[in-house]
């Protein structure tokens, strides 16, 4: 009597390859990411020197407080809130910064000023918004007019910074292997970006705030802190928003009332470009990041290219982030 076996070859690496799907959340992300590689790959091939490291790592250079204001707006919009005021509050930090350096403050001093301000300014808008149930796109418009107010209340002229510190710290470089180099800035910005992620993705604050996102009166059915989480969200869109601000005033060496005129929105766009639903409850920090490279590599792609208007760049913003919204329409939609 013969008995007989059947052996089931286990997959290869290629089959799994072949088969692997990545999960829905991720392909936002990926593409912007395929976007993002793609616009670098046509302007290398049109441009001498695009594809130059350097150029790669001046998108850093320039555009680290918007990395950084990306990563408060993103903890904001993860939880279906929107904060309009980042601009404001951005030259607002300018002005201070400036106008108390010239007064002859030291620069910690200054610094410390600057966070708390951007901070308090935070967290009354999130009391406002939580606890008076005013919608976030009113509670923040008000502070974006308080702020820019308070900005012409300090002064109407542009203050210049020329404080050791800041002087040093604006034209400072951190060398890289290969010849290259970066900004303190950027150093900052990675910093803070790494800060937010863990706290996004590795802590209990992080995973509420998916879960206030998701469904506000599920996570107080589970007995999760939403007032404390709403409340922080939007206290640390202020802290991110104050640093930025900081780092725009290295960036620029002054204050000025009209500085930030809309960089909340290039913050909203590279938030929801990178992949984050303007609904709450799904997005990367990740995404966010690729989302401000993108916007930089637009920039960067009229600049080589020298006979397009800049306003070229908000043009091509604005499709794109109409586009992305439409993909995460498209994607709910089918999902519910």
């Amino acid at each position: 009597m013969t008995t007989s076996t059947s052996v089931t070859a286990s997959p290869t690496f290629l089959d799994r390859v072949r088969t692997y799907s990545p999960p829905r959340r991720y392909l936002p992300v990926a593409a912007t990411v395929a976007l993002l590689i793609g616009m670098f790959g046509a302007g290398s091939l049109r441009y001498q020197g695009f594809a130059d490291p350097q150029v790669v790592l001046n998108l850093f250079v320039d555009n680290a407080f918007l990395l950084v204001l990306g990563v408060g707006m993103t903890f904001v919009i993860l939880t279906g809130g929107i904060d309009l005021s980042v601009g404001s509050v951005v030259a607002l930090s300018t002005m201070i910064a400036a106008s108390t350096l010239q007064a002859g403050w030291p620069a910690p001093v200054t610094i410390i000023a600057v966070l708390v301000s951007g901070t308090l300014l935070g967290t009354l808008m999130g009391l406002v918004i939580h606890y008076f149930e005013v919608q976030p796109f009113i509670a923040s418009l008000a502070v974006m007019f308080l702020a820019r107010g308070l900005c012409y209340l300090i002064s109407v002229e542009s203050i210049p910074i020329r404080e050791g510190t800041f002087t040093a710290f604006a034209q400072g470089s951190v060398p890289l292997p290969g010849g290259y180099h970066v900004t303190p800035s950027v150093v900052v910005a990675v910093v803070v970006f790494a800060i937010g992620a863990w706290v996004l993705h590795m802590t209990r604050f992080g995973r509420t705030v998916y879960a206030v996102g998701g469904s506000e009166s599920s996570a107080h059915l589970m007995g999760l802190r939403v007032a404390f989480v709403k409340v922080g969200v939007y206290t640390i869109s202020g802290l991110c928003s104050a640093l930025a601000g900081l780092l725009f005033a290295a960036y620029t060496l002054s204050g000025y009332s009209l500085h930030a005129v809309g960089m909340e929105l290039d913050a909203i766009a590279a938030v929801v470009i990178g992949g984050t639903l303007l609904t709450g409850g799904r997005g990367l920090l990740l995404g966010t990041m690729f989302g401000v490279l993108l916007l930089g590599t637009i920039q960067t792609f009229i600049s080589f290219d020298g006979t397009l208007s800049s306003w070229w760049t908000k043009i091509s913003i604005g499709t794109l982030l109409l586009i992305f919204v439409v993909i995460q329409r498209l994607l709910t939609r089918r999902q519910n």
